[in-house]
């Protein structure tokens, strides 16, 4: 695969971003949810959290369509790794779940496969 020119490149990395955010508004949604068992669904579908992560989730859609007008699928799709690298660590910030070492060396191969990929 040629270089990649450096917009492509950002946004291959910033949708899936976008993607481990509204993973994170989703749980903020459904702690909601728990928290509140006896609300009605429709207060935690209708609440700001939960349609700003369905419009990230829309932003991040369009992007990606946007980037596969140009960049191969097989090589693409590659970068929503970082979904696993970028969801754990957002849940440790803003949840407080614990990250292990197991999380870490899985980030750094996600992360070296794609610098592998990219070279």
């Amino acid at each position: 695969m040629k270089a990649l020119p450096l917009h492509l490149l950002g946004l291959l990395i910033l949708t899936p971003f976008l993607i481990g955010v509204g993973q994170v508004m989703f749980k903020m949604t459904s702690q909601k949810l728990i928290a509140y068992p006896s609300a009605p669904v429709q207060t935690a579908i209708l609440s700001p959290v939960f349609l700003g992560a369905l419009t990230l989730y829309g932003a991040a859609t369009l992007l990606w369509v946007y980037v596969l007008k140009t960049v191969p699928l097989s090589y693409a799709y590659s970068f929503m790794a970082l979904t696993f690298v970028i969801v754990p660590v957002l849940a440790h910030f803003w949840f407080g779940e614990p990250l292990n070492a197991k999380y870490f060396i899985g980030m750094g191969l996600v992360i070296a496969g794609l610098v592998t990929l990219w070279s």
